[in-house]
């Protein structure tokens, strides 16, 4: 009988040690993110932030399908990007944001990080939050970069976010402010026109600390 159950105290080990090597790496991935914490846009949240507030504590629970299905799909495509919600920059752009950033790619900031983040791009029920056309725009910012301007753009009305990519023909700039010094929070009051129903607030933030371009796409709903 010892023998007959040494082949299923392997099996065990293996199905042990095959856990604890998912679990160590959905840990070395948030620690990642931790140790190059950077920041996004909170208030109205990034879809990548927006995802992992509402689900980083329970990114497996089957429900998240039905009950939020493009952040499911996005933890399905990368669990990194949603881990490391504050990481979403290019490097080098130099101002020329239209130009690194193709027409269709506007909230992966143009496929950053090969495809880690390409799951934000892609159309859909992205859950959003309800704004009045003038709100507070708030970037959190942990690793007080500064910022030497932040553009906050706002797509057109017409635009359907659930069927088209977001393209650069299809947002319009609405606010652009000057030099922040390092702070925790970034904040941008925004006036969004005569827009209604839902749409996408898109916004670049461009650190101080070095040529560091931040893109962040979130879904709201004009009342």
């Amino acid at each position: 009988m010892a023998l007959m159950s040494v082949p299923a105290n392997k099996n065990l080990l293996a199905r042990a040690f095959a856990t604890l090597a998912v679990v160590a790496g959905l840990m070395a991935s948030l620690l990642t993110g931790v140790a190059a914490a950077h920041g996004s846009t909170v208030d109205p949240p990034s879809r990548n932030y927006g995802c992992w507030q509402r689900w980083g504590s329970d990114f497996q629970n089957p429900t998240m399908a039905q009950q939020d299905p493009m952040c499911w799909q996005a933890w399905q495509a990368d669990t990194t990007a949603m881990w490391n919600w504050n990481g979403l920059y290019r490097e080098g752009v130099a101002g020329n944001h239209q130009g690194a950033i193709p027409n269709g790619q506007l909230c992966s900031g143009g496929r950053t990080g090969g495809m880690r983040y390409a799951a934000l791009d892609n159309p859909g029920q992205w859950k959003a939050v309800t704004k009045s056309r003038q709100f507070t725009l708030d970037i959190w910012d942990q690793a007080r970069h500064g910022a030497d301007y932040l553009r906050v753009y706002v797509s057109k009305q017409g635009y359907d976010a659930t069927t088209t990519p977001l393209g650069w023909n299809n947002i319009d700039l609405v606010a652009t402010t000057g030099r922040y010094a390092p702070s925790d929070h970034y904040r941008v009051a925004v006036n969004a026109g005569s827009r209604t129903g839902r749409h996408v607030v898109y916004v670049i933030w461009q650190a101080s600390h070095s040529d560091q371009s931040y893109y962040f796409c979130s879904d709201v709903i004009f009342q």
